[in-house]
């Protein structure tokens, strides 16, 4: 299974940095047939990161995530326009439909919560937590890097936070 980990934020806004955080962790992991994407924000070219690519993850903090994190199955969005600034995950993966004909991998979503992100800040206690809490939902994703794992591990998700 070849997968590609994409991860936004800016180490320089507080809780911004929950991604990078997470990417740097990746890193350090060195897995084998695992792309490491990071950047401040998704752009129309991470589009191309997807080709030949079995499944694809998106890491970030969100405001007004609930605590930790959400982990969540996304698809192509066609009909917003992409533009040179920031893209959501979503229209990433209708860009690589629209250049490349076919549908794109199968994609998750890890958002994790944030809850300051001024310029020069730390991060903050809360989001310590959420990061833990993150990390141990990425390992059990990476324990089987495979579509319908995720699926269920996003439904297990859902069914907590309506409990």
């Amino acid at each position: 299974m070849s997968l590609v980990v994409f991860a936004a934020g800016n180490p320089s806004r507080g809780d911004d940095a929950l991604g990078p955080l997470l990417m740097t962790e990746l890193e350090a992991l060195a897995l084998p047939d695992v792309h490491l994407v990071s950047d401040f924000q998704l752009q129309i070219e991470h589009a191309l990161d997807l080709a030949g690519r079995d499944l694809a993850l998106f890491i970030d903090a969100g405001t007004g995530t609930p605590a930790p994190f959400v982990f969540r199955e996304i698809h192509p969005v066609a009909g917003q326009p992409p533009n040179s600034h920031a893209l959501p995950p979503e229209t990433v993966l209708q860009v690589y439909v629209d250049i490349r004909g076919h549908a794109a991998p199968p994609a998750f979503v890890l958002c994790v919560r944030g809850e300051e992100f001024g310029l020069g800040r730390d991060l903050s206690a809360a989001a310590r937590k959420h990061l833990s809490a993150a990390r141990a939902h990425l390992l059990r994703c990476l324990a089987c890097a495979e579509a319908t794992s995720w699926r269920r591990l996003a439904g297990a998700d859902r069914d907590l936070l309506r409990a």
